[in-house]
């Protein structure tokens, strides 16, 4: 696991943008894996613009889900699919057929989430996944005690996820019980994970997945058994880490053609 710590969010978001154009120029069809929530906004916010400044041509690029709520409609501005179509497909100037994601709206959901693992299997695998964390260390929906072999299934979401989701909707009423995730296993065949996380309240999180041991408890300490995990961190998010002044050293000393 590769730790970069960065000044601040948008800093985090070029560095990853950059990467993911770096894959595109690359493999110019990658299939690049998306989180959804505030913390990954910079990424697409500079991604956007380096597509429209013509420095990267995302025109083949395919898009996939990490998760979706269950029940809510398709067209629901807070489903995952309506947030990445517009956070990401529309900005990069992509046709909605290039998006894939889970059915949250199926009667048979456990079918839906088993049909979910199979097309990401089909297209290939997953190229770059983006993640986030939660401040109990959650990746995806992946609550603490998920197996770490587990695959797309429906999660139960706890009451601390519902509460820092609800700033999404009117109230924590609104906030959908039950959601469709990529399972840990499942994320972790990405060829490339990339966790960014940002700002004071993720330190412990991002302590404790870095620095501690691999552990359900702690879903996100997952990345530490991936041969190519990065785990990008403003200075609020690495405040509680033991290891910072490597962790600074060893990205000092990196060779540029390493990327990240």
């Amino acid at each position: 696991m590769e730790v970069v710590i960065v000044p601040d969010a948008a800093a985090g978001g070029e560095l990853i943008a950059e990467a993911v154009a770096t894959l595109l120029r690359r493999r110019p069809d990658a299939l690049l894996g998306v989180a959804t929530g505030s913390t990954p906004l910079p990424i697409y916010q500079a991604l956007a613009a380096k597509v429209r400044a013509g420095a990267v041509d995302a025109s083949r690029t395919r898009i996939c889900q990490l998760d979706e709520y269950v029940g809510l409609p398709a067209g629901h501005p807070e489903s995952y699919r309506s947030v990445v179509l517009r956070e990401v497909v529309e900005p990069l100037g992509l046709d909605e057929h290039a998006f894939m994601g889970p059915d949250g709206t199926a009667e048979d959901v456990q079918a839906a989430c088993e049909a979910y693992d199979r097309a990401l299997r089909e297209a290939g695998g997953v190229d770059l996944q983006l993640l986030g964390i939660g401040t109990d260390g959650h990746i995806g929906f992946n609550e603490p005690c998920s197996s770490l072999a587990s695959r797309t299934r429906i999660k139960t979401l706890t009451r601390q996820t519902r509460e820092d989701n609800a700033r999404f909707f009117d109230s924590l009423d609104e906030v959908p019980h039950h959601v469709i995730t990529q399972g840990i296993g499942t994320i972790l065949e990405a060829r490339h994970l990339v966790l960014l996380a940002t700002g004071e309240g993720k330190a412990d999180a991002v302590a404790h997945a870095v620095e501690g041991p691999v552990a359900a408890l702690v879903p996100a300490s997952a990345l530490q058994l991936h041969p190519h995990a990065t785990v990008v961190v403003d200075e609020a998010a690495a405040s509680k880490l033991k290891l910072a002044e490597y962790f600074r050293a060893t990205y000092a000393a990196k060779p540029d053609w390493q990327g990240i």
